[in-house]
């Protein structure tokens, strides 16, 4: 049990330290590690539950030690973030989450610093976890702060959040996606169209998407040789959807212009290859390029995947490609169920450059594509800047292009009826929103832009 603890911490330590993503590195570090299938499991709920619930783990901590969190050494306060999820939110027992939680304190931190470890967490022992939520909830200024307290984001997550709900009506459903980000996603698994059959269970939407017998996916992982992988249902739509904007010519020239680590990369590539289009791959950052590669390696059609700035490699390719997923870096607020660090990894101030990245990008993919083609800009967040903000900002300053409706693409996709929410009659009403509450899939955003006119024209 120690030893799926140490997992865990370790986990902590890199994404406080290093910003490293825990959806990569918990798989690694369990299989370095050796885990039995129970311990593995130990280690994830440890893991993702400790840094789901971390915003709300530091005001207990903060309460208990008297004094704010930026004052402890990150180590200790990784291993008290661990302690305390243990405490209140697991059957753990007391003894061994003080305890364990203790040496890791001693072995990271030394005999003084896990002394004060020992107090702290003893101290929040002593209570449930209904009575310290009441008592930090009590010193809240307002109502989203005993909100964001209460569910475990940023209160500025859950303004933008409620923004983007009610530009759908739907408003009142905000308990339930908080709730929603809060709960551990079933695994989806992807079938690679052509090289593939879906199994059992399927999923309502994509009929390429079927959950995890017995929810364990590495088996038949293994038995696919690659065809098979783990893919969120929503990635797994726009991918689909972009294929099906339009009738598919044999020969047609594909870019994922943003491709890694490569999930959308392969689903692309498969339909291609049914399709008899080609598809080309560009990935900035060199490690999420070599995932890529990876992730097309199993298929049977060559896929160079370029390393360039999306928006050079662009440029560089004027007019040249029938169809170009921009899937856009992003806060990643629509994944919060599986990547629980995104949530207090990003600020407010991280979306004015995001946005600008993200304008730049997709002004670059639609130079890169021909007349006539479609462009299929995607991102994990429903935050409206980075949603329909940029596509009405888009549609305003350029007039070689028209917005499809990425809503009636992706319900003729679907395999049962999707509730897509209408978007008002203005830019971006024909983009498709997917929510995790109502979809079961992460927040994906998607808009089909086609190209009208070679020429160029701004305002």
């Amino acid at each position: 049990m120690q030893a799926a603890r140490w997992v865990a911490y370790d986990v902590l330590r890199a994404v406080s330290d290093d910003d490293a993503y825990a959806n990569l590195l918990l798989p690694k570090l369990i299989v370095e590690a050796n885990l039995n299938p129970q311990d593995a499991g130990l280690a994830t709920e440890l893991a993702y539950g400790t840094l789901r619930r971390r915003g709300t783990y530091d005001a207990i901590i903060a309460e208990a030690a008297g004094r704010p969190v930026e004052q402890i050494d990150p180590a200790v306060l990784d291993a008290l973030r661990l302690g305390t999820h243990q405490l209140l939110s697991t059957r753990v027992a007391a003894h061994a989450a003080v305890n364990e939680s203790v040496s890791l304190v001693a072995a990271e931190a030394g005999r003084g610093a896990s002394g004060f470890a020992n107090a702290v967490l003893r101290r929040i022992g002593r209570d449930d976890a209904e009575t310290w939520q009441q008592r930090i909830e009590a010193g809240a200024r307002s109502d989203d702060e005993r909100l964001a307290l209460r569910t475990a984001h940023p209160v500025w997550v859950i303004r933008a959040l409620r923004r983007a709900l009610a530009a759908e009506g739907r408003a009142d459903e905000l308990d339930a996606l908080l709730a929603s980000d809060n709960d551990a996603p079933e695994v989806t698994l992807a079938a690679l169209p052509g090289l593939a059959e879906a199994g059992t269970p399927p999923r309502p939407y994509a009929a390429t998407a079927f959950g995890s017998p017995g929810g364990a996916p590495r088996r038949v992982i293994s038995d696919s040789g690659g065809t098979v992988r783990v893919q969120d249902e929503g990635s797994q739509l726009v991918a689909l959807a972009l294929a099906a904007a339009a009738p598919v010519r044999a020969g047609e020239r594909w870019l994922d212009l943003c491709a890694g680590p490569g999930g959308k990369t392969a689903m692309l590539a498969a339909l291609a290859l049914e399709s008899g289009a080609e598809l080309e791959a560009n990935e900035v950052v060199p490690a999420r390029a070599g995932l890529v590669r990876h992730a097309v390696r199993p298929l049977p059609i060559d896929v160079p995947v370029h390393e360039q700035d999306g928006r050079v490699f662009a440029a560089q390719h004027p007019a040249s490609f029938d169809r170009i997923l921009v899937d856009a870096p992003c806060t990643g607020l629509g994944a919060l169920r599986r990547r629980p660090e995104a949530r207090w990894r990003k600020s407010p101030e991280d979306v004015a450059e995001l946005v600008e990245l993200q304008m730049q990008l997709l002004d670059a993919a639609i130079d890169a594509v021909k007349p006539g083609g479609i462009v299929g800009y995607a991102t994990c967040s429903p935050h409206l800047a980075e949603t329909t903000g940029i596509v009405a900002e888009i549609l305003r300053r350029r007039d070689d292009i028209v917005e499809l409706d990425a809503r009636e693409v992706m319900t003729g996709i679907s395999r049962t009826p999707i509730d897509l929410a209408p978007r008002g009659d203005g830019p971006g009403a024909g983009s498709a929103q997917l929510w995790p509450h109502r979809h079961g899939t992460d927040a994906m955003f998607l808009a089909l832009l086609q190209r009208t006119d070679p020429e160029r024209t701004t305002s």
